[in-house]
């Protein structure tokens, strides 16, 4: 059994988990979705996030990053008010906030996924040892990446919360090695074996 299961504790969980986390996106309206999810996620357990999910996708207009960065006063007051909303009008400025920077980096780069895949070379990392279930808060390459994304005014990312959307992304490959998702990924995309990169805090997982 893959320490994979062990976070799987719900249906919800189990969907996601065998059909988005950890599979690679390069399309920029998922990419932000993804970057919603973590920003709102900071402090709170996933399992609030996966069940507020589609709560989230009508405040935030589908997560349409173009519509977002432009929200006002009344869309932050509508937002609040949502029935079931996590209420923090700090997150949700930041999200508004966030998309306006998402909006630069596209227009820069011509895409947003272009200046994230970048740090990759365009490959999904398998690291050593993370397969058998020693996995970090973080690395050295979510820390390089919220560095920049700070420098660039984005909000919310330190270097935990970005190493969990690098997850999330398909950047890393974190699913077990004995997970047929983990098999799947690196099979069916491009993928490249890293050793460790100046990792913190790192946990086992046993499988």
């Amino acid at each position: 059994m893959s320490y994979c299961d062990g976070w799987c504790t719900s249906a919800d969980d189990q969907k996601y988990h065998d059909t988005e986390w950890g599979f690679p996106v390069h399309q920029d309206r998922k990419l932000f979705e993804f970057l919603i999810l973590e920003v709102l996620q900071c402090g709170l357990s996933w399992n609030i996030i996966i069940n507020k999910r589609e709560i989230f996708r009508r405040c935030f207009n589908n997560f349409d990053y173009d519509k977002i960065a432009f929200y006002g006063e009344k869309d932050v007051a509508r937002i609040m008010s949502a029935d079931g909303m996590i209420k923090s009008e700090r997150k949700i400025r930041a999200i508004i906030h966030n998309a306006q920077c998402f909006r630069k980096i596209r227009d820069e780069y011509g895409c947003f996924s272009d200046y994230l895949w970048a740090y990759t070379d365009g490959k999904t990392i398998c690291y050593n040892k993370h397969g058998a279930g020693e996995i970090p808060a973080a690395n050295g390459l979510s820390d390089m990446i919220s560095k920049d994304l700070k420098k660039r005014g984005f909000k919310f990312l330190g270097s935990v919360t970005v190493y969990a959307y690098l997850q999330a992304a398909g950047m890393i490959n974190d699913h077990g090695s004995d997970c047929p998702r983990y098999k799947y990924i690196c099979e069916h995309y491009p993928t490249i074996v890293k050793p460790r990169f100046h990792e913190h805090n790192v946990q086992y997982f046993e499988s």
